[in-house]
C-alpha cells in the first residue's frame, strides 16, 4: 500500500483497527491530489502572494491618497501583515507540530461516548486540527461515518473553522488578546451548548442516533497511548526537519486563503470609505444583519475571514460584527449542509446545524456590540 502524505495525519495508531481514509479539500483528495495526477498550479494561492509582495514595498514609495485606491490598498496589505507576520510563523510551527500526531488517532478518541466530556473532546479536537472549514467537513463526516453521535460531530464543527492554533495567534495580533479570549471563550461554549442539545434531542427521540456507533478496541488507553509515541521520539535534527518540512505544506491551505483574505480586507479598505463601511456594517442590528447577510452570500474559507473580520473590529467599531462573521460560515454555509446532509442522510440532521447556531451567534454579537465596542 503506498504510504500517505504526511498532511494526511500519519498512521492510524488504534490497536487492531483499520486505518480509516480520511481526505480533506486541499491535501488529501483535493483536485490537485485527485488520481495522483500532478499538482494543479494554485492561482489563489500565488496570486494573492503576488499581490503582497508588490503592495508591501510599493507602500513606503507611494502615499496613501495615490489615484484609485493603490495607496490604500498597499498600506493597507502593510499594516496587517505586519501585525500577522509572526502569528503566521508561530502558527505554521504548530501546524508542523500537530501535524505529526496522527488524525486517526484523534478520531477513534472523541467518538467513545456521549455526554460533556466526549463533547469537550470533540471540541478540543476540533482546536487542535489546523483545517479550513471546507477541509475540516470531509473529516467531521468521517467522524459520523465511524460512529461519533451527531452532537459530537457539531460541537467539532463549530469549533474548528478559526478555532485552531494558528488563526487564534493571529486573531490576537489582528484584534487584540482580550477579544481572542472573549471570541474563543464564547465559540467554545457554542460549540459545547449546540452539542448537548443535540445530543438531548436523541435522547428524547426527536433527533435519530447515529446507526454507525462503534466502541474503540478494548483496553484502549489514550494516555498511555501518546505517553508510548512520546517515549520512543528521537528528537533530533531529523525530527525539527520533518517539522519544518510539515510547517510548510501542512499550511498551504491555511495560507491560501489567509493572503487572499488580507487582499480582500485590503480591497475594501481601498474601495469601501470608513464611514460607509462604519455606518452599513457599524455595531446595530442593522450592521449585524448586513454582517450575517454577507457571511452568508460570501464564500471564503476561514482563514480568509480573519483579515475581513478583523476590519469589522476596527474601522466599524463593532466587536460583534467580527463574531457573527467568524462564526456565521459554519453556521450558514451551503456547503456545509448538503455535505452534513450527505454524511447523515437526513436533510433535518443537517438543517438542524444553523438551526441552532444562527440564534447563538446573533445573541452573543449582539451583547459583544452592546457591552464591548470596540474604540
Amino acid at each position: 500500500m503506498p504510504s500517505r502524505p504526511p498532511c494526511c495525519g500519519g498512521d492510524f495508531v488504534l490497536p487492531d483497527a483499520a486505518p480509516p481514509h480520511v481526505e480533506d479539500a486541499a491535501c488529501c483528495g483535493g483536485d490537485a491530489s485527485a488520481g495522483g495526477g500532478r499538482r494543479r498550479f494554485d492561482w489563489l494561492l500565488w496570486g494573492s502572494a503576488l499581490a503582497i509582495l508588490l503592495a508591501y514595498p510599493a507602500s513606503f514609495a507611494i502615499g496613501q491618497d495615490t489615484p484609485f485606491g493603490l495607496g490604500h490598498f498597499a498600506h493597507g496589505v502593510r499594516e496587517m501583515m505586519n501585525a500577522m507576520w509572526w502569528g503566521i510563523l508561530v502558527g505554521m510551527l504548530a501546524v508542523g507540530l500537530i501535524d505529526r500526531v496522527p488524525r486517526a488517532f484523534v478520531i477513534g478518541v472523541i467518538g467513545r461516548d456521549q455526554g460533556a466530556k466526549s463533547l469537550l473532546r470533540a471540541v478540543l479536537a476540533g482546536v487542535l486540527l489546523d483545517l479550513c472549514n471546507h477541509g475540516v467537513l470531509m473529516v467531521g463526516a468521517k467522524l459520523y461515518e465511524r460512529g461519533a453521535s451527531l452532537g459530537q460531530v457539531f460541537a467539532f464543527l463549530i469549533a474548528s473553522p478559526w478555532n485552531s492554533l494558528s488563526l487564534t495567534i493571529i486573531i490576537g495580533a489582528l484584534m487584540g488578546w482580550g477579544w481572542m479570549v472573549v471570541f474563543l471563550v464564547a465559540s467554545l461554549v457554542m460549540a459545547l451548548l449546540t452539542g448537548l442539545v443535540v445530543e438531548a434531542l436523541e435522547r428524547s427521540g426527536r433527533v435519530r442516533p447515529n446507526p454507525n456507533r462503534v466502541d474503540l478496541p478494548a483496553g484502549f488507553d489514550l494516555w498511555r497511548e501518546a505517553k508510548a509515541g512520546l517515549a520512543a521520539q528521537r528528537y533530533d535534527l531529523a525530527f525539527f526537519g520533518d517539522v519544518a518540512r510539515r510547517a510548510v505544506t501542512a499550511s498551504r491551505m491555511i495560507l491560501r486563503w489567509l493572503l487572499f483574505g488580507v487582499v480582500l480586507a485590503a480591497l475594501i479598505q481601498a474601495t469601501v470609505p470608513a464611514e460607509v463601511f462604519r455606518t452599513w456594517f457599524g455595531p446595530t442590528l442593522m450592521g449585524l444583519a448586513a454582517t450575517l447577510a454577507a457571511a452568508t452570500i460570501i464564500e471564503v474559507c476561514s482563514e480568509g475571514s480573519v483579515p475581513i473580520a478583523a476590519d469589522l473590529m476596527t474601522r466599524a467599531a463593532a466587536p460583534g460584527n467580527a463574531f457573527t462573521f467568524l462564526m456565521a460560515g459554519v453556521a450558514t454555509d451551503y456547503t456545509e449542509i448538503l455535505i452534513l446532509r450527505e454524511a447523515t442522510g437526513r436533510l433535518r440532521a443537517a438543517l438542524l446545524l444553523p438551526l441552532l447556531t444562527v440564534p447563538q451567534v446573533v445573541a452573543i454579537g449582539w451583547a459583544l456590540n452592546v457591552t464591548g465596542p470596540a474604540g
